[in-house]
């Protein structure tokens, strides 16, 4: 087709194979949006194709992705506010007859049942490297591994008696993403051959992160979750050696200054009983290791 179709928020280029979302950087644009800043969507990738009526004044083009083609879709599972939905196109009522016109065209062009999964992901994820801040700590991805580093003001002594943690995505089944405009928002790596029993509370996960207010935003959090979810199914590594196994964090010298406030808070941590004497003795030597 070749044609572009504008509207609030958003442009769709519409191409023989595929639409091409790009996002406005506008202020009023949702900051999801912002980030993700253009995506290209196969038309394989869309299962089925809606026009209907808006909020004041407006009609509503919407490219519903087929189950398994998007793994910013996957990762979020149906958390999304509307206003938040890459494939929701807004535009001024007196649009509608053009925005009929491409929708038809779109439907023309699908192939297959609405509720066909895919065995693929057909859209591509958020490019690597990427990180946020969570409440408890902060999550790296590189494209290859997920770190996570703890913040001594709000990980759990589970979480420090645990250490920071870096996991190969070969070692991964999945990410669960619990969006932090919920509550109890979290992200946690799935581990391969780890039971849904094996799971404690994500607080006191070492394979989790939790949000919290301006910790892991849903621009943030989520294309990580996607970014990572995707590469954990073309990893095509075999399965971990074994439940949770965690890769050994790569060593890195640090600043003195944030070592000494860990050996201080380990410190409290022992004080108050939460961590034996070889417990104490065993993560001081690391962490003085890292000087």
């Amino acid at each position: 087709m070749g044609d572009v179709l504008a509207g609030f928020h958003a442009a769709w280029e519409f191409e023989s194979d595929s639409v091409l979302i790009r996002f406005e950087r506008g202020i009023r644009t949702p900051k999801l949006l912002q980030a993700l800043g253009e995506r290209r969507v196969p038309l394989e990738a869309i299962a089925a194709v809606t026009l209907t009526p808006g909020k004041r004044g407006t009609v509503v083009l919407h490219a519903v992705p087929r189950p398994g083609a998007d793994p910013l879709m996957d990762a979020a599972a149906g958390q999304l506010k509307e206003g938040c939905d890459p494939y929701r196109l807004v535009l001024p009522a007196e649009r509608e007859t053009l925005a009929e016109y491409y929708a038809d065209e779109l439907r023309a062009q699908l192939v297959g049942d609405e509720d066909t999964r895919s065995d693929r992901y057909l859209v591509a994820a958020p490019k690597a490297p990427l990180h946020f801040k969570a409440y408890d700590g902060k999550a790296s991805f590189d494209g290859t591994s997920v770190s996570f580093r703890w913040f001594w003001t709000g990980a759990s002594s589970a979480k420090w008696k645990a250490g920071d943690q870096t996991f190969s995505v070969g070692d991964l089944s999945g990410v669960e993403w619990r969006s932090p405009e919920l509550f109890e928002g979290h992200l946690r790596l799935l581990c391969r051959d780890a039971s849904e029993q094996q799971r404690g509370p994500a607080d006191q996960d070492p394979a989790a992160v939790v949000f919290g207010l301006g910790y892991g935003p849903v621009h943030e959090s989520l294309p990580f979750a996607a970014s990572v979810l995707a590469a954990t199914r073309t990893a095509g590594v075999p399965a971990a050696v074994g439940p949770g196994h965690v890769d050994p964090a790569p060593s890195a010298r640090r600043d003195p200054a944030d070592i000494a406030e860990r050996i201080r808070h380990l410190g409290e941590l022992h004080q108050a009983g939460l961590v034996t004497d070889a417990e104490f003795s065993t993560k001081k030597a690391e962490l003085l290791a890292e000087l």
